[in-house]
């Protein structure tokens, strides 16, 4: 199975934002991630629309050759915009308007009715679901119920916790011990094989998201081969800033080959 590398750009809108104007190209990065080796691009426009504008979302639609994914909350706005350009996927985030960035998913049991609702409307057009959950086996079934054809697993603790076993790693080693790192980094993706695996059993499709990285990609990788895809956004931009953006890309769909 091959785990496809959908490329966040709103960072890059949020560059342009800054200054007004078209610098840089959003469209033109896009296709240029695309053109580099890109499987996907994802958007996540949001209602203030301070990076992604929902105007982006129809100029990227008809250019657009790879999976196209539109990622936000479903509130009566985005869903418009979402039958509207019809992509291959849409992922379901319980975004609050002030947010920075997503910082958690859905309690989908609490909001069975309501996302089993959003998705019957997307399935009528031939739009996959995706939702956007916790490493909880409970949110998982959850999901599954709602009739949703995958989730996305918000991987910020999973990039914490690797962050801090490689910190504890580097300064036992610069005293003389390296014991711990492998504990330390079962721990942190302990909880993602086991949502992997429940997503696996109701028959969902698996994608991750946030915060993953070139440091901690492979392994994650490594423990969970049969996800479907990873959207990366951040990290990856960051990265692009010292490699370049063909460069980076290359190097993200080296370690899910790794």
């Amino acid at each position: 199975m091959s785990t496809k590398l959908s490329v966040n750009i709103n960072k890059v809108a949020t560059l342009r934002n800054a200054r007004g104007g078209n610098n840089p190209d959003v469209l033109r990065v896009a296709l240029d991630c695309e053109r580099y080796g890109a499987q996907g691009i994802t958007v996540h426009p949001r209602p203030d629309q301070r990076h992604i504008r929902y105007q982006d979302v129809r100029d990227l639609r008809p250019l657009l050759t790879t999976e196209f994914n539109i990622e936000g909350n479903p509130i009566s706005e985005f869903i418009a915009l979402v039958l509207e350009n019809r992509p291959t996927q849409v992922t379901l985030v319980p975004d609050g308007h002030d947010q920075i960035t997503s910082n958690h998913g859905w309690d989908t049991r609490t909001h069975l009715n309501f996302l089993s609702d959003v998705t019957a409307r997307f399935h009528e057009v031939g739009i996959r679901v995706s939702i956007f959950v916790g490493a909880d086996e409970e949110m998982v079934d959850y999901a599954a119920r709602s009739g949703a054809d995958r989730v996305e697993l918000y991987t910020e603790p999973y990039a914490k916790a690797y962050a801090q076993a490689v910190a504890a790693h580097d300064a036992a080693t610069a005293s003389g011990s390296s014991a711990g790192f492998e504990a330390a980094r079962a721990a942190a993706i302990a909880p993602f094989i086991r949502a992997a695996k429940a997503a696996r059993a109701c028959g969902l499709g698996l994608n991750a998201g946030h915060d993953l990285s070139l440091q901690n990609l492979a392994y994650y990788h490594q423990q969970i081969p049969w996800t479907d895809e990873v959207s990366i956004g951040h990290a990856l931009i960051c990265d692009a800033l010292y490699l370049g953006l063909e460069e980076t890309i290359r190097r993200y769909r080296a370690e899910l080959r790794s």
